[in-house]
């Protein structure tokens, strides 16, 4: 026991002497600082959002619902889900017009953040000439005046980040460069920033929206979708156990600079793990055994709790001696639940943070090989229905593949997250805690 204790106590002063020192010197730098805290800025509009998506959402498949047969439970989750579907454009208004427009949200919050960071006189006015900017680059209006706004969610996260830093920077370099409108001192100070922030704005214009309209003449597609695309890895990849953990790696790495990863990689896993699951599903009425294993359970437990298998943090969180750590892990546990894990990813945040970005990257890589193996020596069941998403995963393992094995084996895979995630919660925790008192004594 004492070996088993100094060996933890060994492992957290290497981890101290290795990752705090990089994480404080990224942490004390302005645009990293406005960054967190721009996202975190939109936190409340995240979880708000996610219980509307669940809301939305019922864990129950109508195709294999049986009236006749089903008990009083599954019947009314079944008339939750024709409910849901009949209101479904309704319910997701909230979702839509908050967690839909994290990217808008950040984008100001961002600007205003490092704008109080350089200790600008307006930082409101430098976060509305960013969200502006934003919304130039990251939207289109069609011919009947019709503006699309798929960019504005965490789709154009990345792009709101650019615009957020920058835009402050091109106002302070316009401050700096004296070219300001010469006004008399009786001119009310609100009358004076309305017209000194006309420069700055327009300068902004002429450099995104220009960028972006000549981006558009050559390539036929805006900003953001250009950035996405060249981000798309090959689709082939998805197909083996190897090239599937890259693709799923590299959307977590994406999410660990503040780009949505899920959506980068979904249109590849989801599109093969559909296909995989269809050709099981044949087996399987054909009285034969499912025999792909890259199914759509593999995408499901690669993001086990959200992308970076983020619920065995949620679990830890909860019970921290840190009071903003605990707060936002009993905020997140039932969007955790349900794979939804942008609190936890901006709240923490997990977004440039050296220390839990490694347990991000490695938990569901090492999920996935366990699956792998589970699959290939019929430990579990294969996934041979295609499941709805945002289910809970207890419900959600059961009903890809109608084994009970599955929702033992995914709470396994939660319990082995706790210990992947223990040891660097533990150091990130002491920083925090380190961080409140010095705080508290200044």
């Amino acid at each position: 026991m004492a070996k088993t204790i100094a060996k933890k106590e060994s492992l957290m002063t290497r981890l101290d002497k290795i990752l705090v020192p990089i994480g404080q010197k990224l942490g004390n730098e302005k645009h990293l600082q406005a960054i967190s805290n721009g996202m975190l800025f939109g936190l409340p509009f995240l979880v708000i959002g996610s219980f509307f998506l669940i809301v939305a959402n019922p864990p129950i498949v109508l195709d294999k619902y049986n009236p006749a047969t089903a008990n009083f439970f599954i019947k009314w989750i079944a008339g939750w889900k024709y409910w849901a579907v009949a209101h479904y454009s309704q319910i997701t208004v909230p979702y839509n017009m908050t967690m839909g427009m994290f990217g808008m949200i950040g984008a100001f919050g961002i600007a205003y953040e490092l704008s109080k960071r350089y200790q600008r006189f307006h930082p409101a006015t430098d976060g509305m000439i960013s969200l502006v900017t934003f919304l130039m680059v990251a939207t289109t209006v069609d011919k009947n005046n019709k503006i699309d706004i798929s960019n504005l969610g965490t789709n154009g996260l990345f792009v709101a980040i650019i615009i957020g830093l920058l835009t402050v920077e091109i106002n302070r370099l316009v401050e700096k460069s004296k070219l300001k409108i010469k006004l008399p001192d009786s001119i009310p100070p609100m009358v004076a920033n309305f017209i000194n922030s006309l420069i700055p704005l327009l300068a902004n214009i002429f450099i995104f929206y220009g960028a972006n309209l000549i981006l558009v003449g050559v390539t036929h597609t805006d900003f953001t979708n250009f950035i996405m695309k060249c981000l798309t890895p090959a689709t082939f990849l998805a197909n083996s156990l190897w090239g599937y953990i890259l693709i799923v790696t590299l959307g977590n790495l994406l999410w660990l600079i503040g780009v949505n990863g899920s959506n980068v990689i979904f249109p590849i896993v989801f599109a093969t793990g559909v296909a995989a699951t269809g050709a099981n599903a044949a087996l399987v009425a054909k009285g034969l055994a499912p025999t792909n294993l890259m199914n759509l359970q593999m995408f499901r437990i690669a993001v086990l709790g959200g992308s970076g298998n983020s619920l065995a943090l949620c679990l830890l969180m909860m019970n921290s001696k840190v009071e903003k750590y605990r707060a936002l892990g009993r905020l997140s546990f039932i969007p955790g639940i349900c794979s939804i894990n942008e609190p936890i990813i901006f709240g923490t945040p997990i977004c440039f943070n050296p220390i839990l970005g490694i347990p991000f990257l490695m938990a569901p890589i090492i999920n996935i090989i366990l699956t792998y193996v589970a699959e290939s020596c019929h430990w579990i069941g294969m996934g041979y229905i295609v499941d709805p998403s945002f289910t809970p995963f207890f419900f959600q393992a059961y009903i890809s593949s109608m084994d009970w094995r599955n929702v033992i084996f995914e709470c396994l895979l939660i319990v082995i997250g706790i210990f992947i995630y223990l040891p660097f919660f533990r150091v990130a925790e002491r920083n925090e805690m380190k961080n409140d008192a010095a705080a508290a004594a200044a």
